[in-house]
């Protein structure tokens, strides 16, 4: 509650790309760690051949570039997805790009998959992977096209990223699901989608370190027939997992915040609470569709507790989060966790 009035009273006036820098920059700085008391939860268990420390971890977006791994985790993630992660390194869109419905607790954002680019960022990782905490940790990978490639070069641009990063990453996830890059949620019909995940599995199972497993992020914005689809694609092709969902493009009547203030800040994709009952209608249905044979991410407007607790017993492997970091504060991580069991 003390963080959530602090963030009321400051953040919620700053830039929130601005607020967002700032408040990482002292997660990587460890600033959190000894001034938040928490109780580091363990309850592991195996995914895809993967020991977590539990089932609740951070959603890609919020460290694109695995400069705070370690922080991240020191605040009770039991893993980080990094990412999403270009094979070049790209700007984003321009700013201003990211936008707060504070009403609804919830964030439209069209960053643009900002990243410095594969190649850093595998550098980076190979780096962390040489300490402790580096060794240890479980860090998924996102990846993305980059946006100046064209849809007819996406597959090799892919492989790309995945050739660099799979070494380092205990976990691929390939996104066609956001919003923000033209064309990409068209690689989401099972035509485009078979070639490209078949191309980047291959890197994968051929990782000379060992096999990694790979799944597919996609949006809740698919219809029903189209989720069944992609299911059925990820069992034909002997992926990992799915991970469901990425951010909205619709704007539900729902919403609190003034119809004003959302046409305001435009085009991007919709995250936060708004966005559960559509992500766990997906996660039900990928489960009823695909057993046991695959995991399954569930991600989506994850904000408390009894929101972890009902992703798990609707059949999720794993639960991520990230909307609610934003607006909850260092502390949120733990009491997330502390569900996650």
């Amino acid at each position: 509650m003390v963080y959530r009035a602090f963030f009321d009273a400051v953040f919620s006036s700053m830039d929130p790309e601005k607020a967002h820098e700032r408040a990482f920059a002292a997660v990587r700085a460890g600033r959190f760690v000894t001034r938040v008391a928490f109780k580091q939860t363990r309850a592991p268990r195996t995914v895809m051949g993967i020991e977590f420390p539990h089932a609740f971890g951070l959603a890609a977006g919020f460290d694109k570039n695995a400069t705070g791994v370690p922080g991240l985790l020191a605040l009770g993630f039991g893993h980080v997805e990094i990412g999403t992660v270009t094979a070049r390194p790209q700007p984003g869109n321009p700013r201003q790009r990211l936008f707060r419905l504070v009403e609804d607790r919830a964030i439209i954002n069209r960053m643009g998959f900002n990243n410095d680019g594969a190649a850093q960022v595998a550098s980076r990782l190979h780096r962390l992977r040489q300490t402790k905490v580096g060794r240890d940790a479980v860090i998924g990978v996102n990846i993305g096209k980059t946006k100046v490639v064209e849809a007819n070069d996406a597959v090799a641009d892919y492989v790309e990223s995945a050739r660099l990063l799979a070494p380092y990453a205990s976990y691929l996830v390939v996104n066609v699901s956001s919003p923000n890059t033209p064309g990409l949620r068209d690689l989401q019909a099972v035509d485009e989608l078979r070639p490209l995940l078949a191309a980047v599995k291959d890197v994968a199972d051929r990782n000379p370190s060992g096999r990694v497993p790979l799944l597919v992020k996609i949006a809740p914005d698919l219809a029903d027939v189209d989720v069944d689809a992609v299911a059925d694609l990820a069992l034909e092709l002997g992926l990992d997992g799915i991970s469901a969902t990425n951010t909205t493009i619709a704007r539900p009547e729902t919403l609190l915040t003034d119809r004003a203030t959302i046409e305001a800040a435009g085009a991007g994709g919709l995250s936060g609470p708004i966005l559960a009952e559509r992500a766990t209608e997906v996660l039900v249905r990928l489960r009823a569709r695909v057993g046991d044979q695959l995991a399954i991410i569930a991600v989506g407007g994850v904000t408390t507790p009894d929101d972890v607790r009902a992703r798990l017993a609707a059949g999720a492997d794993l639960v991520q989060g990230y909307t609610g970091f934003i607006y909850e504060g260092p502390l949120w991580p733990s009491r997330l966790a502390a569900a996650a069991i």
